[in-house]
């Protein structure tokens, strides 16, 4: 037996209210962690390209290591680092402004109801 006292009305929506609260607070805590991650990605770039040149301006004049593949070598694991982590930075905006996550939600329910059409011929 089913009851449908105003209260259950009021209950109802006050946890639908909550649920969506609580939605935007995590989306929002979501985005919050992508800025901290572009500002930290940002910061850091800078510091490495600019230590870069001061380390080949050090490395150039004491004539440390001789070593022209030293040089190209530092050089190589600066652009890397920014290019693997921006491919990273790139992945985690697609996540948190994207909506793979509704994609692979309906990828999921199709997949399912196909096997379960297989299922039942």
């Amino acid at each position: 037996m089913e009851t449908n006292l105003p209260n259950d009305n009021l209950v109802n929506e006050e946890f639908s209210r909550l649920s969506k609260y609580e939605r935007a607070k995590t989306k929002v805590a979501s985005i919050k962690r992508f800025y901290n991650h572009a500002l930290v990605f940002l910061l850091i770039n800078v510091i490495l390209y600019f230590l870069r040149h001061k380390f080949v301006f050090i490395l150039v004049n004491k004539n440390a290591l001789g070593n022209p593949e030293f040089l190209d070598w530092i050089n190589w694991n600066v652009y890397g680092t920014t290019i693997v982590w921006g491919f990273i930075l790139a992945i985690h905006a697609l996540i948190v402004f994207g909506n793979i996550s509704g994609y692979m939600k309906r990828w999921e329910e199709r997949e399912i109801q196909k096997h379960i059409n297989s299922y039942n011929d």
